[in-house]
């Protein structure tokens, strides 16, 4: 039998039967759906958080009292004992770090932004040295950045984010115009381009002035966070990483052998922990996917059984025109595998629809990733000529005098 012939046969049997079809290819098509919408969110997480880590550039790190990623309330607990880095720190380092291309400082709060009658709630609100924004890659579409002589003297301007032009500035420039940042006013010199949502959460709900004017409004005994630009990835970070490591070791008073009293993080070290965090929980998924194909699997198995027990007598007329037990075992393999491919086609459709819709419900990031869709089909198909063999090898071996004398 050709193996287009025994294609067709499978796809008639399968629509001769729809309501058995659809029971049979359920569990295909859950396990391939599981698989695809897994991947595809895993794979759009991982990149959004290569991408924004990275958009601070490979060769940048930072120094802060917390680290950006805490597992445990003990851990919090341990950390929020050491001392804060304050402006004083940063200056210190700054003035004597000799391998440092850049440096710069934030802090951040939330607060409430007034304009008139509008207001936006829950804006975060970003101390900057004047660096800031260049380290960060934050790109000013319109206006401009901070100076230096803004930092010095504690000028009372900000940039903003997106979402505060939409609400605040509708229809109107808002170069030149004030805003009121927790009751103090603000002259708007620049806008930072669009960010999006993260998460189901903006990332342009936010107003950021200079960390001196910062300070005279929210104190300067709360901890910082400090970014260094290394020149280059590679040799040239980490040996800034230790000058600066040094340098803070130093200035806090830390013991010889003693851990440091305060974190050090890079790019790398932050992508590499969320990659295996996402890719923990896409094996586990995973695992749980490949239950409900091996069950697909039984199922299928079970009705190529009931198919052979239907299909006796034709098995034994092929047999007698002349068919060969390979011949009779490959038929049946291909119609067992084009009925898994089936079901593999429609969850790889499912798979994707639940990944878009989780993107478009909660926001969350999911990218679409070819080798995902090959392996599921890889993965389906596979399942239903593992599960045919048995079914297929049975129909093989009947006896042609046999069969021939089945109702």
């Amino acid at each position: 039998m050709e193996f287009k012939e025994a294609v067709k046969i499978a796809l008639q049997s399968l629509w001769a039967n729809k309501l058995r079809s659809i029971l049979t290819l359920l569990g295909v098509v859950i396990a391939v759906t599981s698989v695809i919408a897994v991947v595809t969110l895993v794979n759009g997480a991982n990149t959004y958080v290569t991408t924004k880590f990275s958009s601070y550039g490979a060769d940048v790190f930072t120094v802060s009292k917390m680290p950006r990623i805490i597992t445990s309330s003990e851990e919090y607990t341990r950390y929020q004992k050491r001392k804060n880095i304050l402006f004083d720190d940063y200056l210190y380092v700054r003035q004597n770090c000799k391998r440092c291309m850049g440096m710069g400082a934030m802090q951040s709060t939330t607060g409430l932004i007034v304009r008139g009658t509008q207001s936006v709630t829950d804006t975060q609100i970003r101390g900057y040295t004047w660096q800031m924004p260049s380290l960060q890659n934050l790109n000013i579409e319109q206006g401009r950045g901070f100076t230096e002589a803004d930092e010095n003297h504690a000028s009372r301007v900000c940039i903003i984010g997106t979402d505060i032009q939409d609400h605040l500035f509708p229809g109107v420039n808002p170069l030149g115009q004030e805003l009121r940042v927790d009751g103090t006013p603000y002259t708007v010199i620049g806008i930072s381009e669009k960010q999006g949502s993260t998460f189901g959460q903006s990332q342009d709900n936010w107003v950021g002035v200079p960390l001196t004017s910062y300070q005279r409004n929210y104190g300067t005994q709360k901890t910082l966070t400090i970014y260094v630009k290394a020149g280059s990835a590679g040799p040239a970070l980490d040996d800034a990483a230790d000058e600066v490591r040094v340098l803070m070791r130093s200035r806090r008073h830390d013991s010889p052998g003693a851990p440091d009293s305060f974190e050090l993080d890079t790019n790398n070290t932050l992508v590499g922990f969320f990659s295996t965090i996402t890719n923990s929980f896409g094996a586990v998924a995973g695992g749980l996917a490949m239950i409900a194909l091996v069950v697909g699997g039984i199922v299928i198995m079970n009705i190529m059984l009931v198919s052979v027990t239907e299909r006796t007598r034709e098995i034994g007329i092929r047999k007698a025109l002349g068919a060969k037990p390979r011949d009779i075992l490959t038929q049946f393999l291909i119609e067992s595998g084009t009925i898994a491919l089936v079901g593999g086609f429609f969850g790889v459709i499912g798979g994707i629809i639940v990944a878009e819709l989780i993107t478009l419900v909660a926001g969350f990031p999911s990218t679409v990733a070819l080798w995902s869709v090959l392996v599921g089909l890889v993965m389906a198909a596979g399942t239903g000529v593992f599960f045919g063999v048995y079914p297929a090898r049975k129909a093989a071996m009947l006896d042609p005098i046999v069969a021939l004398r089945a109702d």
